[in-house]
């Protein structure tokens, strides 16, 4: 279905009279890489292309999508965008090497809305302000050195959103964004106690003026969001229950291109984490991030490399029985890449990168090589 789905798209933009075509715009990004982890958890030492499965760290995000305007007159635009997310190779865990797995296509930031000189209004499916508010500050974004997959940043692309993007101001600009519940949760089941318009909520502020960029950002997933109380009615699981919304707070700092140089820094704190996500045996608590990017440009060339840490912080019921364990669950962990790209020209890219991930709690260490190629059309 998904790869019907793709194909009638494309096929229907390609065929489209030309009056019609003349606000839309095909696009996409095609990211091909080659490489080789070694990673202490499952002993897995070899050679992948374009990340996951066995290999840490985030996939390449390929994509293809259509996007376009239509002049409403008075200065207002109606907008559109369909994009899908295209996987290029076995990139899931399924292990379907010969025929790909059955999430080869999914969906990306997919939208309608109103564009004018107050601002733009959209619905759909789109990043959340807390993303957008620092993705310009990640040198290494859809690598295997993806602040996501080795930092820990925890970036969002909401279904149910409900979006404002304010104008630029002075190189100030607002963004915030709800998302609304519709019984939904967040990979939990279905709770029809999510039912508020805002179940999620995401704000940020941004101030970007020539090399000098900066953001604030703060965002809360209400606690509906991670109980199943249908799947408990039904008798199929405990009754579960959530305390605390899931919040976290970013701010981002970067000055970028000022004579060849790029300097990045981002900090973020998650609160109340959502049960797991630190150690199925802690309560969560607190998890604190922090990173820096560098990068020289010269030529077609860029040389970059960052560092970053994380810090747990769990709560446990009985710490004196379980401290040594404590100590581990508890403990940091670091990560630090460099790479190499070259522009083969203003839509082609090529890389290399080597990325290494170090961490207090057993067995979790490992370190990675990636070579690879982006066209963006």
């Amino acid at each position: 279905m998904n790869k019907k789905l793709l194909t009638l798209a494309v096929a229907a933009a390609m065929v489209a009279p030309t009056a019609a075509m003349a606000e839309a715009i095909l696009y996409g990004k095609l990211h091909m890489s080659i490489d080789y982890a070694d990673v202490d958890a499952t002993d897995f030492k070899g050679w992948g292309l374009n990340g996951k499965g066995a290999v840490p760290g985030e996939g390449r995000a390929n994509r293809i999508g259509v996007k376009g305007s239509e002049d409403l007159g008075n200065g207002l635009k109606a907008i559109y965008q369909v994009e899908f997310g295209i996987k290029m190779t076995e990139e899931s865990t399924s292990g379907n090497i010969a025929s790909g797995g059955n999430d080869t296509v999914s969906m990306r930031n997919s939208y309608v809305g109103l564009a004018g000189g107050w601002g733009t209004f959209l619905v759909g499916r789109h990043d959340t302000p807390m993303k957008i508010s620092t993705g310009k500050l990640d040198l290494f974004s859809d690598t295997m050195a993806d602040y996501n997959g080795t930092v820990g940043f925890d970036d969002i692309r909401a279904d149910n959103a409900v979006a404002y993007i304010s104008p630029s101001l002075s190189g100030f600009q607002l963004a915030a964004a709800m998302v609304a519940g519709g019984g939904s949760t967040a990979g939990y089941g279905t709770n029809y106690n999510s039912d508020s318009l805002a179940e999620a909520y995401s704000v940020a502020g941004i101030y970007s003026n020539g090399p000098f960029y900066a953001s604030l950002a703060y965002e809360s997933l209400g606690s509906e969001l991670f109980m199943d109380t249908v799947a408990s009615e039904l008798g199929s699981l405990d009754p579960a229950h959530v305390g605390d919304d899931y919040t976290k707070w970013r701010v981002g700092l970067g000055l970028m291109d000022w004579n060849g140089f790029t300097l990045t820094g981002i900090y973020e704190e998650q609160s109340d984490l959502p049960a797991g996500q630190l150690s199925p045996s802690t309560e969560p608590e607190k998890l604190k991030l922090w990173q820096i990017q560098a990068g020289y440009s010269f030529g077609n060339n860029m040389v970059k490399a960052m560092y970053g840490s994380g810090n747990r912080d769990g709560r446990f019921d009985d710490a004196d029985n379980l401290s040594e364990f404590k100590d581990s669950i508890e403990g940091d962990y670091y990560t630090w890449a460099i790479a190499f790209d070259h522009s083969l020209s203003k839509r082609t890219k090529a890389y290399v990168l080597y990325t290494q991930y170090d961490d207090d709690a057993p067995d979790s260490d490992w370190d990675g090589f990636s070579v690879g190629m982006i066209h963006s059309f």
